[in-house]
């Protein structure tokens, strides 16, 4: 499989940038999160995401989206709203549509493909 690259107004990069979910958001774990953002653009970013083990509460902005696809792992999505869950493993897909509020869970170690889109 080859990759292809579009030129346009986007940033390109492979940096690698590590972070924790904040502490008043954890749920369970405090695991470590990679992200390798592989092109930017004001109301776009796309790369590949892997964490460890672990739970936080999120809660999407109005105008903010998101579509993945798991590349290993297994995630569990839980929406506050009506109390039930998904669950979407390695060579599925899912979406967190704009103001989802819930919690994402990994339950095995995740690496995933993510575009993010600002409506």
């Amino acid at each position: 499989m080859s990759l292809i690259w579009l030129a346009g107004d986007g940033l390109t990069s492979s940096e690698t940038t590590i972070d924790y979910p904040r502490a008043e958001r954890l749920v369970k774990g405090n695991p470590k999160r990679l992200t390798q953002s592989l092109y930017e653009h004001p109301n776009m970013n796309c790369g590949i995401w892997q964490c460890e083990v672990g739970a936080w509460d999120i809660q999407f902005a109005d105008n903010k989206q998101e579509f993945f696809q798991v590349i290993q792992g297994t995630v569990r999505l839980h929406d506050k709203n009506t109390s039930s869950f998904v669950e979407i493993k390695a060579g599925e897909a899912g979406i967190i549509p704009p103001s989802f509020i819930g919690t994402f869970e990994v339950l095995e170690a995740v690496k995933k493909y993510f575009v993010v889109v600002e409506v």
